[in-house]
């Protein structure tokens, strides 16, 4: 008995040390993207004609990356219009706002970089859904369009 429980704790420890763990398939991935893709166009901050959303790549396709290995990509762009304030001022609302819609709307974890916080150049949101492997990347840039977001899959087996 002690040698089976030895045996099973054994085995437990190799596979997590090695890192062998159960990575999602495509197919889940890519639902969860095409989801984030409809939560983007029925966004109360999104639908707004004011903001111009474009879908210039739904996530419908796979694209190799790997020897049988796939990833689904969502490109989007959108705009928030600048009302006569300081450009600092429109980029941290702007990145504030997609910030809030990453996390609270569409789950999405994010990773803060505090030294790009009062840069007019433009800044960068970096999200990622753990569990799926997908990440996003927001530009949000000083002009037009201001929001322009790649949220992709990681490259998986079909």
């Amino acid at each position: 008995m002690r040698v089976a429980r030895l045996l099973a704790i054994g085995i437990a420890l190799v596979m997590v040390t090695s890192g062998c763990t159960s990575e999602p398939s495509l197919k889940e991935a890519a639902a969860e993207l095409q989801k984030d893709t409809q939560r983007l166009e029925t966004n109360d901050v999104f639908k707004n004609p004011l903001k111009k959303l474009r879908i210039l790549q739904r996530p419908d396709k796979d694209i190799r990356c790997d020897k049988d290995k796939f990833r689904r990509v969502l490109r989007a762009t959108a705009d928030y219009e600048r009302i006569n304030e300081p450009l600092d001022s429109h980029l941290g609302r702007a990145q504030a706002l997609m910030e809030n819609v990453l996390v609270q709307d569409f789950g999405y974890k994010l990773e803060y970089d505090f030294s790009q916080m009062d840069t007019n150049e433009g800044r960068f949101i970096h999200g990622t859904k753990k569990d799926l492997g997908i990440t996003v990347t927001v530009y949000v840039a000083p002009e037009a369009p201001t929001w322009r977001l790649d949220a992709m899959t990681p490259c998986l087996p079909t």
